[in-house]
């Protein structure tokens, strides 16, 4: 029998042990070495005691694995997911499961940081240089992003471009046609308003009867309709007029290329190759334009390179973190992608391949044609005769049919004016029309499916025009035509996967960027199709397990904020910010105060922060900082004062972008609110208050989360992100509503800041599991554990070098800065050698010359063991050491395993090695590294090169053999 008590014994299931990667024993060992008696003497001695929460947070207690797993599958079995015809821009799709399981349940894929470090990103720089090449070919475009968040969003920043590139200087207003998807229509509305641009909508044909710096049009239209775009797009053009066009990517396959009807930007979603509906996302859009907009193409763009050795390389280009450079001048707010989504709308492109995507669009498009023909025997004719996908009916019996559709358990489009909408998608099969036929006719039509196929083929006819079929080529790239068979596939994406360095390998220890454990469990329900193959815009009663799921979230992140209310519709934290910021402003407006613009921002914020408030129309003012890294109260309280008339707000992280708990927070929050302002906290470090302090404790009257952080979910390769906000009471009535679903009446009429009503729904159920799994102890402790592993790492490494900031007591918080400026004076060695160095260890290097310039900024989180803890220490203890080489003049300056870092296997197969170290010396460094090498693909890669020659595009495959 055992010794060990039933609850001992139950403790075997719990998932709390199995997140923080420390045991007692560890946890012992390095509480003795940083001189604390416990982990809560150590939080103690950290945490100012005034913003200390004396309780554990009320929400559930921690639930075993199977436990979770059971209540979610409980609560997704209440959504009832309908065939859905609803369209508009989100359709069924089918996932290759070769994807499916091996890149959307893959860690290999969803738990890799952005390619900042690209000699260790190759793979999935490839797989988005495919993406870019897929939209380029499709939209007939010149340049493509890596990816946006979504249509709407892409909409709103093909406005932004439009306004900067216009030779229409005098103008301030936009068009956008009345066929445009209403969600989008929705977002960029609200995106106007906070720039203040005017807004016109019309039938397209009238866009260039406005004075117009830029018009958005939408093709086929929302209704389905197909017209010739190419006079319109002229027309504006001619009056100086920027043109973006919203495209469905399956109906370019057959429909000519915007690009070739004479457009400037082309936007979209990419969700319908192979992407999950997820009642909204995450789901990847493009972005393209002309080469002579490059400059100012928002998002991150991947370009072609080389490396030290002349082999090709790819690398992120010009747009990267363009916010921490140009900041309020920044093009646009964005710092993310979805590059997880876009590598799967990329694969599928490579797996299907042209002939095979034309199969798939000529079935959707034939199928449509036999609903048309059918329909229209019977006298339903649709009203437009040239479509894609889409039908949409006038009917004066649309509540019979919307009746007899729901007890199919089918969903259709059904417009405020009585029409009715039926859009297919590759799922759509015969059964499928011969059902709609049965929903828009009533039994007894007496139709054959087969029998009308055969009639439009002898007939000839073709429902899309002449002039606007597609003949130019599409995806003629050998990675498009070469991966068709199961077999192949699978070793390509592996292929592309062993380049990558993930989480799968080693910790990820990035600071601000919280690269914590995405455990498996969390993981699983995204692939529920209860989950996966709702569509956004279902009627509600139909999502009820979605509504439970998103609620129960929402009541816990409310009490770990602090906070009265939320709104999950943000879809990354750039765009939490950019909504909190919009709340800020509309309560402002409501009180008689529209004249607050003023957003002070201390110097040491994320770039994105002052993106945001010029996205909002705010005036930044910086704020300095003390030499400890701490907001200077004196020039707050100053500038507050001078500003008070017109301050709006103040944007601040906590614990500091420094990794310092600031003793004067609550003071912070005290001057801005006493001179008229508003606190707006970024979640970028939450996970050092989670159930010990919260943002509205402490005084915050808004704040964004990074779901993609604190609380879970994978970081996807650059995204999927969430950003839900934060707010008190005051500003819950200006959270953003939506135009289609009424989900909160209270906020009916509030413009839109994401395409979908809960922004990336499908992937909540990650946070919400990580929550269940942990509960109240749970979360707290991994707040806890996070602080002491970067107090330890932070201890050990301060023997070596300097820690820029600390705390009163000497400590951290959640991360460090290690100063390499004064060893770069000594030696010449860089922090860009000491990080491309890590990878020759085996490690991703932490945050590089952020917040300061010459530094890293290490956050190894509470999921890291001190095994791990320990080889990091390690690989730093011996470039410390390779550094000092440098400095006594072992090594020179040009001649060491730093400055030539990463090392490939093709430098250690080179016959004429003839370097000042060894082989072993370069690649095995110490033992830990042989144990488990990873081999970067590519040497250091040339970023000047890649500017100046800016190649974003497929190159020549040969390029790829030679670099292999």
């Amino acid at each position: 029998m055992s010794t060990l008590t039933l609850t001992q014994l139950e403790q075997t299931q719990d998932f709390i042990r199995r997140h923080i990667g420390s045991d007692a024993e560890q946890t012992k060992a390095m509480l003795s070495d940083i001189g604390a008696e416990s982990v809560d003497a150590l939080i103690d001695e950290i945490v100012p005691s005034s913003i200390r929460l004396s309780d554990l947070p009320n929400i559930n207690e921690s639930k075993t694995e199977v436990k979770a797993l059971s209540d979610l599958k409980a609560l997704a079995s209440e959504n009832k997911v309908n065939t859905s015809y609803i369209g508009l821009g989100y359709f069924p799709t089918l996932t290759p499961n070769v994807i499916l399981r091996n890149v959307l349940e893959n860690p290999g894929w969803y738990t890799a940081y952005t390619p900042y470090q690209p000699e260790i990103a190759q793979g999935r720089l490839e797989s988005l240089l495919n993406y870019q090449q897929m939209c380029i070919d499709l939209t007939g475009l010149e340049l493509a992003s890596a990816s946006l968040l979504d249509e709407g969003t892409a909409a709103a920043e093909a406005m932004a471009l439009a306004k900067r590139v216009s030779k229409n200087k005098k103008s301030n207003l936009f068009f956008i046609a009345d066929n445009v998807y209403p969600q989008t229509i929705d977002v960029v509305r609200q995106r106007a308003e906070m720039f203040g641009f005017d807004i016109v909508t019309g039938a397209a044909e009238t866009a260039a009867d406005h004075d117009v710096f830029g018009a958005l049009l939408q093709y086929p239209g929302a209704e389905g309709e197909i017209t010739d775009i190419s006079a319109i797009i002229a027309d504006v053009q001619a009056k100086k007029g920027i043109v973006a066009v919203a495209a469905d990517i399956m109906s370019l396959v057959m429909l000519k290329a915007p690009g070739e009807l004479g457009a400037d930007a082309v936007i979209g979603s990419s969700q319908r190759f192979g992407v999950p509906m997820g009642y909204g996302g995450p789901h990847a859009a493009f972005f393209t334009t002309k080469d002579k907009y490059k400059r100012s193409l928002p998002g991150r763009i991947i370009g072609v390179s080389k490396d030290t050795r002349g082999n090709s390389a790819l690398r992120m280009a010009m747009q990267t973190r363009e916010q921490h450079i140009r900041r309020e001048k920044a093009n646009s707010n964005i710092c993310t992608a979805q590059v997880l989504l876009a590598n799967m709308a990329a694969f599928y492109a490579v797996y299907h391949g042209p002939k095979g995507l034309k199969t798939i669009a000529n079935r959707i498009h034939r199928f449509t044609d036999i609903l048309c023909l059918g329909t229209a025997t019977k006298g339903l004719t649709a009203i437009h005769q040239n479509y894609f996908d889409t039908l949409t009916f006038a009917t004066d019996n649309k509540d019979e049919i919307v009746t007899r559709a729901l007890a199919a358990d089918v969903n259709l489009r059904v417009d405020q004016d009585g029409k009715v909408g039926v859009s297919l998608d590759e799922t759509t099969t015969r059964a499928d029309i011969q059902q709609l036929f049965d929903i828009l006719l009533g039994e007894g039509h007496g139709l054959d499916v087969a029998e009308l196929d055969a009639k439009i083929v002898a007939s000839g006819h073709s429902s899309i025009p002449a002039e606007l079929v597609r003949e130019s080529e599409i995806l003629t790239h050998p990675v498009f035509n070469s991966y068709h068979s199961e077999t192949e596939m699978l070793r390509y994406i592996k292929k592309l996967e062993n380049k990558d360095l993930a989480l799968n390998h080693s910790m990820i220890s990035l600071g601000s960027c919280t690269m914590k454990l995405n455990a498996t469990a969390q993981m699983i329900p995204v692939s529920w199709p209860e989950f996966a193959n709702m569509h956004p815009f279902a009627p509600l009663d139909q999502a009820t397990g979605y509504t439970k799921m998103i609620n129960e979230l929402g009541d816990w992140l409310v009490e770990l904020t602090g906070y009265d209310n939320i709104s999950m519709q943000p879809n990354s934290g750039a765009q939490g910010e950019y909504a909190g910021l919009i709340a800020i402003q509309k309560y402002h407006e409501s009180r008689g105060d529209a004249h607050r613009n003023v957003c002070l921002i201390p110097s040491s914020a994320h770039g994105t922060n002052p993106a945001s408030a010029q996205m909002v129309g705010m005036k930044v003012v910086v704020v300095d900082c003390d030499k400890q890294g701490n907001v200077d109260l004196v020039d707050l309280k100053t500038k507050a004062e001078e500003m008070a008339d017109s301050l709006s707000c103040i944007m601040i992280t906590y614990p500091s972008t420094h990794g310092v708990y600031e003793e004067t927070i609550k003071e912070i929050c005290d001057i801005v609110h006493a001179n008229g302002g508003q606190v707006y906290l970024d979640g970028a470090n939450m996970n050092a208050q989670v159930g010990i302090t919260s943002p509205g404790f402490i005084g915050a009257d808004v704040s964004h989360l990074n779901l993609h952080k604190t609380f879970a979910i994978p970081h996807g390769g650059g995204g999927p992100g969430m950003g839900p906000i934060g707010v008190k009471s005051h500003l819950a009535p200006f959270l953003p509503g939506h135009a289609l679903v009424d989900f909160d009446n209270e906020l009916k009429g509030n413009g839109a800041v994401s395409a979908a009503p809960f922004g990336s729904a499908g992937i909540l159920c990650i946070s919400y599991m990580y929550v269940a799994l942990l509960g109240k102890q749970g979360v707290t402790d991994s707040t806890k554990y996070a602080i002491t592993n970067a107090n330890y790492l932070a201890h050990k490494l301060s023997q070596h070098y300097p820690i820029l900031y600390t705390g009163n007591n000497g400590r951290v918080a959640h991360e460090c800065i290690v100063d390499l400026r004064p060893l770069k004076e000594a030696s010449g060695i860089t922090e860009m050698d000491v990080a491309k160095r890590l990878m020759d260890y085996g490690f991703h290097a932490p945050t590089m010359s952020f917040p300061v310039a010459g530094t890293l900024m290490i956050e190894p989180t509470e999921s890291e063991s001190k095994v791990e803890l320990d080889r990091f220490i390690e690989a730093m203890t011996c470039i410390r050491d390779e550094i000092r080489k440098v400095e006594q003049g072992e090594w020179t300056l040009e001649d060491n395993p730093l400055h030539n870092a990463p090392h490939t296997l093709a430098d250690i197969t080179d016959a004429g090695w003839d370097r000042a170290y060894t082989i072993a010396e370069a690649v095995f460094p110490v033992a830990a590294a042989a144990a488990n090498k990873f081999w970067p693909t590519v040497n250091r890669i040339d970023d000047v090169y890649g500017d100046r020659n800016l190649i974003c595009s497929c190159p020549a495959v040969e390029t790829y053999i030679d670099s292999e």
